[in-house]
């Protein structure tokens, strides 16, 4: 049987190869990478600022320790990275165990928004403080640089600002913390202003140089389960998946948005490459699709407490141990993680990252489509 799904799978990559559509190619030997995001991409910042702690386990998987990441194993960042055979990156914050940022630096941090943060707010690196970071960043290597080659190799080089890839994934706090205090309405109205904010940032990046840009849109926030523990008790608010139908639409108009201001954006910078990719659709797809992907739990938690049929509670968080009740409770993951899209309420397992990126790296969901595959699938782990 396993020769069989080896066979079949060689020749499915074989019929996609053969039967490609020409589209629109995107170049993919980037120098270095500088990421700006929230959890979704966070390798480290958060944890490294002494906001917030995370204990095992967390990182159980690949790196056998809680590695700065919101996760049981690697992001799809991590994942995307590979591909592209360049090393994961250091989260900024990061100032110990000689951090290497010659291939680019992670500036996203879990709980960041587009918009500034406000009080309350998780965490304080809004994307215009994460903008900032880079700006800072990029003149500290500059001043390094210009002094001689001792720190070449842990440094980009100067021309990586222009050639390097710009990623984000941020706007998800923005519309999902805003729905414990707002409206719909209230809610949707707001996403101009917030486009207004990502926007100029853009702007500020490319006054600087940068030239290639890779945004990703918003997922399915009314798939994760803290949102449908919290705003899901109504089985009238759940769609057919057991989603919180709100904020997927919330979700949808913020993409419909983004989506214009990247073709806005791609008339505008004629000199650059502007890439939407629709991580919407493909986390939807895994969600509602999920046993065909090999998974058993689409919104269930694997670290959680509480048991089915979603393993939240907000009072405790994975890896955490609390008196609830009066006895003492510990969260702990599940047997087997691989068989979950959900790992903490909030964030995607490994093996749904992997998932994520696998459909990332095929260039259908992204404006404009690309179409040099063949590097990144045979990096793939069947």
């Amino acid at each position: 049987m396993a020769t069989q799904n080896c066979f079949l799978q060689i020749f499915t990559l074989i019929c996609v190869f053969y039967f490609l559509p020409l589209v629109h190619s995107i170049e993919f030997n980037f120098p270095a990478v500088f990421n700006f995001g929230d959890s979704n991409s966070d390798t480290g910042n958060l944890v490294s600022s002494g906001i917030e702690t995370i204990n095992p386990p967390y990182g159980q998987f690949y790196f056998q320790k809680p590695s700065g990441r919101y996760c049981d194993g690697r992001l799809a960042i991590d994942f995307l990275m590979d591909a592209m055979d360049l090393p994961f990156l250091n989260a900024y914050l990061e100032s110990v165990g000689l951090p290497n940022f010659r291939k680019g630096c992670n500036f996203a941090a879990a709980g960041s928004k587009i918009l500034p943060a406000t009080a309350g707010s998780v965490s304080p690196f809004s994307l215009g403080i994460q903008v900032n970071q880079f700006f800072r960043f990029k003149a500290r290597v500059l001043e390094l640089l210009a002094k001689g080659k001792k720190l070449d190799k842990y440094l980009p080089a100067e021309d990586y600002f222009e050639k390097g890839l710009y990623m984000f994934d941020i706007g998800q706090n923005d519309l999902a913390g805003a729905f414990y205090s707002q409206t719909f309405d209230q809610i949707v109205a707001s996403i101009p202003n917030i486009l207004v904010e990502f926007e100029a940032g853009i702007k500020r990046l490319y006054d600087q140089g940068a030239r290639n840009f890779w945004i990703h849109n918003t997922g399915p926030l009314g798939c994760l389960t803290q949102n449908v523990a919290k705003f899901g008790t109504d089985p009238s608010k759940l769609d057919e998946f057991g989603c919180v139908s709100g904020h997927n639409q919330a979700a949808k108009l913020f993409n419909l948005q983004l989506h214009a201001l990247c073709k806005k954006l791609q008339g505008q910078y004629v000199d650059s490459n502007v890439t939407y990719v629709d991580i919407y659709t493909i986390k939807s797809n895994l969600i509602s699709n999920y046993s065909r992907y090999g998974f058993e739990q689409p919104i269930m938690a694997c670290c959680g407490y509480g048991g089915p049929p979603l393993n939240y509670d907000s009072r405790i968080g994975c890896g955490q141990t609390k008196v609830l009740n009066g006895t003492t409770v510990s969260v702990k993951a599940c047997n087997d993680g691989t068989e979950y899209v959900n790992w903490d309420g909030i964030h995607y397992t490994e093996a749904a990252n992997q998932y994520i990126s696998s459909q990332i790296l095929t260039g259908k969901y992204s404006d404009p489509p690309f179409s040099d595959k063949m590097p990144f699938l045979l990096n793939l782990k069947f």
